[in-house]
């Protein structure tokens, strides 16, 4: 007879915390230890918990996943670009769950080449990752970075392209990302801090020596900034750049002379953001210089680059935000958003043309492409919205001629994208902020309250949710849901000040906007509180804690994925990742005035005796970002606090990191597994 397992009961072991003469209790700390073999043992009990409770589901969970991965075209390859010399494509063979990296010498008509076979690499590998493939300007080697843990602490290697040899040289703990100088023998990387994995140094490799041959050039002192090092487009300068939230600072070197110093573009002045491209024998600085929140378009002489010589190019304006520059020959590509809308603009540097690509709806995205020709004409972008599958754009910006060099392909029969339709709906705020939503769903869902709807927002870091069309979500669409997107504050839909009012202090807008758009829905029929679900990941997981708390009656089901919980004791540990660069989105909160704030939402330590929604969390086991034992103490507490019978699943992948699983395949498991939970809640099986 089969065990039925009761819903795990994780050990309470209190831990005092003390910080500005208030002790908190902790019942859950001991969680924090992925060596221990306790908590291996208690995720392991969620686990088998959780597949206990959705047995039920388990086929047509696997029914979801061949459906979602019928639609996707598998023998696929991307658009090809030239760099170099040569045409590079991406490309996935069917049945596989990994790219394989190619390029072709001059024509595409050329032999073939194979740079990484990604599936043969993965093999014997429960997570695979290869990122930041680098070419030498000479054509004759690349670099990458491996992952094969989920932490994103790569190691960085060199391939002949020539012999197919990986070279010895194997440099562990990078990003992953590196650039060459123009001499093909000496390659910048970052590394990382090895305990908070903060990318802190940028080091200088010799092709041959060793890893302890190689010499840190630059460190980060300062632990609330990163740092990175690049290749400009125009190929004549390395530049380290030193970032954090509020404040940039840059480093730049002739590519042609990598043994001499990095010269400082600008020292860092705080709360000066600022980026740099380079073109002809200038540098362009999007910037916020002068309190131009929505940034402006600045530039300055290769050496005059102190910003007492910036001057200006675009001026600030208060309605459009002014995102990146793309720079061509003859031609000045800008990427702006206006009322939460893309545009891009084009211009010619000799000023005889100045215009905007038309575009004709409210949910769409655009944006520019892969650009890495500086002597052409034609501009790539991609376009795609709630209901168009994404295409690929050749552009010509002199004779405004446009080629689709590829549209997403959706292998269903049944699929007709005019089936469906998508409007921008506009909720007001508790502090009469109007806040956008884009919506879609098929045409023949009713607006009668009694549809399903699937709210979705990430609302932190300036990071905007742009409306794009997905083959996944269609079997939660065919099946009678509305999906949203709140564009709540904390994202920069709206500007810059949409993002400045959604952070540090005024963090809970975020919370409220989100809720507010919830009342919306319910008060105009789109759906009713016994059929709204939500959903957020990381910060939108945290997004997701909160409204549980002030909330949950409005709800019949959350997903929270690699939820932020657990603020508080996060952002005391700077021991951790991401921790004190984190200080100006969230606060620190070993200043009194930010820990008050925190304590007032932070998901974990506002846990209430109160009735809870149908709960689904989910994490990773070497989850970098946000450590898997903020959602486990969540889960634990929760389970505790709760007054309800609904259903709440832990389920922790002990294969992976933040990203969940890296096969494509595998990926679409954990998008079967979600919609399955939603689907099994409003009864629906096949």
């Amino acid at each position: 007879m089969k065990t039925i397992l009761e819903a795990p009961v994780a050990r309470q072991i209190p831990k005092e915390l003390h910080i500005h003469n208030e002790t908190r209790i902790d019942n859950y700390f001991w969680l924090n230890n992925r060596e221990d073999q306790n908590v291996l043992d208690y995720l392991k009990a969620e686990n088998d918990y959780y597949n206990q409770e959705t047995a039920h589901t388990k086929n047509f969970e696997v029914s979801l996943f061949e459906e979602m991965k019928a639609r996707i075209k598998e023998d696929d390859a991307s658009v090809p670009y030239k760099y170099n010399g040569y045409w590079y494509v991406v490309r996935y063979e069917k049945g596989k769950d990994y790219p394989i990296y190619t390029r072709k010498k001059e024509t595409l008509e050329a032999k073939e080449e194979l740079l990484f076979d990604c599936n043969k690499m993965a093999e014997g590998h429960a997570y695979f990752r290869l990122v930041g493939l680098s070419v030498s300007p000479d054509n004759t080697m690349i670099a990458f970075g491996l992952d094969t843990v989920g932490r994103r602490q790569y190691t960085l290697q060199v391939k002949s392209l020539i012999t197919d040899e990986i070279f010895s040289d194997a440099i562990k703990n990078t990003t992953g990302s590196s650039t060459w100088a123009n001499d093909n023998s000496t390659l910048f990387y970052t590394k990382k801090d090895e305990q908070t994995l903060r990318s802190s140094e940028v080091f200088k490799h010799k092709i041959g020596d060793s890893e302890d041959q190689d010499s840190c050039i630059f460190t980060e002192e300062d632990d609330t900034f990163g740092v990175a090092v690049y290749k400009s487009k125009s190929r004549k300068y390395i530049i380290i750049a030193c970032y954090s939230t509020l404040t940039n600072e840059f480093h730049v070197l002739s590519a042609d002379t990598p043994n001499e110093n990095f010269k400082l573009f600008q020292k860092r002045i705080r709360g000066l953001e600022y980026s740099i491209s380079h073109f002809e024998d200038a540098f362009y600085i999007l910037t916020n210089r002068d309190k131009a929140t929505n940034f402006k378009l600045m530039k300055t002489l290769e050496d005059a680059t102190e910003i007492e010589h910036w001057v200006e190019v675009i001026a600030h304006r208060n309605d459009v935000l002014l995102e990146d520059i793309e720079i061509f020959k003859d031609y000045l590509v800008v990427s702006e958003r206006t009322n939460g809308l893309n545009q891009i603009r084009i211009k010619r540097w000799d000023e005889t043309l100045d215009y905007y690509l038309p575009f004709d709806n409210e949910t769409y995205t655009a944006n520019t492409g892969t650009n890495v020709d500086f002597d052409t004409e034609i501009l790539r972008y991609t376009y795609n919205s709630l209901t168009t599958p994404s295409s690929v754009i050749d552009f010509n910006m002199r004779t405004r001629t446009k080629e689709i060099k590829k549209e997403q392909e959706v292998l269903d029969p049944n699929f007709d994208k005019n089936n469906y339709t998508s409007e921008r709906i506009w909720a007001t705020a508790q502090d009469g902020s109007k806040i956008p939503m884009s919506l879609v769903r098929r045409k023949d869902t009713l607006l009668d309250g009694n549809a399903p709807l699937l709210q979705y927002a990430y609302g932190s870091y300036g990071s905007t949710v742009d409306p794009y069309f997905s083959t996944i979500r269609l079997s939660l669409l065919d099946r009678g849901f509305i999906y949203v997107i709140a564009h709540v504050r904390g994202s920069e839909y709206l500007g810059r000040d949409w993002y400045e009012n959604g952070k540090l202090l005024k963090k809970k807008n975020t919370f409220t906007d989100f809720i507010d758009c919830s009342n919306h829905l319910i008060e105009h029929d789109y759906t009713s509180s016994k059929h709204l679900y939500a959903m957020g990941g990381s910060a939108g997981g945290l997004l997701m804690g909160v409204i549980l708390n002030e909330a949950p009656q409005l709800y019949n089901g959350v997903i929270a994925a690699v939820p932020f919980v657990d603020v508080v004791t996060t952002m005391l540990d700077d021991s951790i990742p991401l921790t004190t660069g984190e200080y100006d989105e969230w606060g620190n909160p070993n200043d009194k005035t930010y820990y008050d704030y925190m304590m007032t939402y932070s998901p974990y330590d506002n846990v209430k005796q109160q009735a809870y929604p149908n709960l689904l969390i989910t994490t990773g086991l070497h989850d970098s970002q946000v450590q898997y034992w903020e959602p486990a103490k969540w889960v634990a507490k929760l389970r505790t606090y709760k007054q309800d019978t609904n259903k709440l699943y832990l389920l922790t992948n002990m294969d992976a990191g933040h990203g969940g699983a890296s096969g494509r395949f595998e990926a679409l498991k954990e998008d079967a597994q979600e919609f399955a939970f939603l689907l099994d809640l409003e009864g629906i099986s096949i």
